[in-house]
């Protein structure tokens, strides 16, 4: 298994869902609950005291492994899932649609001394407010659409936030995640989003690597954010077969799952 791009060489970079979930699969206590949001009881409920070692051991083993160079939010991670598209931004747009609706990656920010991976969100709807751009290694990258406002574009370039334009009406993500390995040379992306993305790059069967920490808890409730969210199998389909590639138990109850997705790559005459 190579370091990186998923093995067999897919040509696009290794993808990681890394999420920490309860025993029946609740990645939080409620809907509308906000990766920002400051109290973060109101998300989660309290975990063992293994859980932030393990946190710890977790991401360690990622970067040894395969040194991600970006990490995957949905825009529902920021905003309510009742917000639309942003308000209030200019309507005197300079630059063209031409101009617009093509990558942007300023030197700048790409080049800069210090950056070393990128906080990626996808946002075709033009949701998001950036209140902060960068911070240490991070830089924020946005995946967009064609269909995504122009107003929002130029906000984006206003604020010289990079994007990538993967998509007509929403955000493609096999061709986001090539155009990443493309012209910014990412290898691997690490998956910490909610239910409804996950669910999106598992249907779409992007999905490498599953590590899951498990809390002795059970939350239940209809709707309540899950691991994988999103549209059921379709009548035929089959579930998406893993291995087992290793498990941690601690004494409090904490579990530390690794599997990796396999892929049929043989073929019935």
């Amino acid at each position: 298994m190579t370091q990186g791009s998923a093995s067999g060489d897919t040509g696009r970079p290794r993808v990681v869902v890394s999420v920490t979930m309860s025993v029946d699969g609740r990645i939080a206590l409620r809907r509308g609950q906000l990766w920002t949001d400051e109290d973060a009881s109101l998300i989660f409920p309290p975990r063992p005291p293994s859980s932030q070692a393990l946190e710890d051991a977790r991401t360690s083993l990622l970067d040894k492994l395969y040194q991600p160079q970006a990490f995957l939010e949905g825009s529902g991670s920021f905003v309510r899932d009742s917000a639309g598209p942003l308000t209030g931004l200019p309507t005197d747009i300079d630059e063209p649609p031409d101009v617009l609706y093509t990558d942007f990656l300023p030197k700048e920010v790409v080049e800069r001394p210090g950056h070393e991976k990128w906080l990626t969100a996808v946002d075709s709807r033009g949701r998001v407010r950036w209140e902060m751009k960068s911070t240490g290694e991070w830089d924020v990258l946005v995946l967009v659409a064609r269909a995504t406002p122009a107003a929002h574009l130029a906000y984006l370039r206003r604020e010289r936030i990079p994007y990538l334009v993967v998509g007509d009406e929403r955000v493609d993500l096999d061709a986001a995640l090539r155009r990443m390995r493309e012209r910014l040379g990412v290898t691997c992306v690490v998956s910490t989003a909610g239910g409804g993305l996950n669910g999106a790059l598992l249907r779409a069967g992007l999905i490498d690597e599953i590590h899951l920490l498990v809390t002795p808890q059970v939350i239940g409730g209809l709707g309540t954010p899950t691991v994988f969210d999103g549209p059921p199998l379709a009548i035929g389909e089959t579930p998406t077969r893993l291995r087992l590639l290793s498990c941690h138990v601690e004494t409090d109850g904490m579990l530390w799952l690794r599997y990796e997705v396999i892929r049929d790559t043989t073929t019935t005459a």
